[in-house]
């Protein structure tokens, strides 16, 4: 029997408690920069039944991305998307966090669309970090949402005299990857498929212990004590938001960002987060 097909980016533990969650079933092609990370959960996966692909995958290239889809089509039409890939503020300079999180989702998300089959679906894991910055004028957000990706970093507000530092840079890639979804999901529409952003919170993963342990380590242990769930998420919660975006029940919900983040963002602005409190 011929399996759908599921494209996942970034072997990480959001990606694979989604992929655990709505891929069994499905053959699964696991992207991750660190082959030996992609190997890592695909044995883990493996040994538990699903059927995963490791293959190498640098979502700052274009050619890297179109050879992960190449590699998907072998197995049929790519029905789904997953992309959990990117690097926190702590983890890259300012030049890698714009080159992977900020072009390397726009560049996946247009090639995709050209390949999603009818009735697919995807979704892209931002971050609730891009609700903390001022907002942008209306064409500033247009300029995110549809500039030609391969001129995206020549943009004014991304230059890097007008980047403040790596936290800067992320919350504008991950502002960016909710404008870019609004914008590539009328593209997906024509195709017959669907494209959604979740803006986790503060999820207990390795990418989140570097931060703990970074240079922002209390200000985030203070954001999730400070928030109304009064604790951090789990990659299974952030996978909850995934199914449903993912399945039947979603199949009114396209373009749209859900932020999962216990009422950070909420405390943030109107709470005991609020900055001078």
């Amino acid at each position: 029997m011929k399996k759908e097909v599921m494209i996942v980016t970034g072997a990480g533990q959001i990606s694979m408690a989604i992929a655990r969650r709505i891929g069994f079933g499905k053959k699964i092609i696991l992207g991750d920069k660190k082959v030996e990370n992609a190997n890592a959960i695909a044995k883990i996966m493996n040994e538990a039944g699903f059927d995963v692909v490791p293959v190498e995958m640098d979502l700052s290239s274009r050619e890297s991305i179109l050879n992960m889809i190449t590699e998907a089509q072998k197995y049929g039409e790519i029905k789904y998307l997953v992309n959990g890939a990117g690097v926190s503020p702590s983890q890259a300079p300012i030049e890698a966090i714009l080159n992977v999180d900020l072009y390397g989702t726009a560049v996946l998300l247009e090639e995709m669309g050209k390949v999603i089959a009818e009735g697919g679906c995807g979704v892209t894991i931002s971050s609730q970090s891009g609700w903390r910055m001022p907002q942008l004028t209306a064409e500033e957000d247009r300029l995110l949402a549809t500039t030609p990706t391969e001129e995206l970093l020549s943009l004014e507000i991304l230059k890097p005299e007008n980047i403040r530092d790596t936290l800067h840079a992320y919350q504008m890639a991950k502002r960016c990857n909710e404008k870019r979804v609004m914008a590539e999901c009328v593209k997906w529409g024509a195709r017959g498929a669907r494209l959604n952003d979740i803006a986790p919170g503060i999820i207990v993963t390795p990418l989140a212990i570097d931060e703990f342990n970074g240079p922002r380590g209390d200000f985030y242990k203070n954001m999730f004590a400070k928030c109304p769930a009064g604790r951090p998420g789990t990659a299974d919660e952030v996978a909850t938001v995934a199914e449903l975006l993912m399945s039947d029940k979603g199949a009114f919900i396209t373009g749209s960002t859900f932020l999962i983040d216990g009422g950070a963002t909420s405390s943030y602005y109107y709470g005991p987060l609020q900055p001078g409190t």
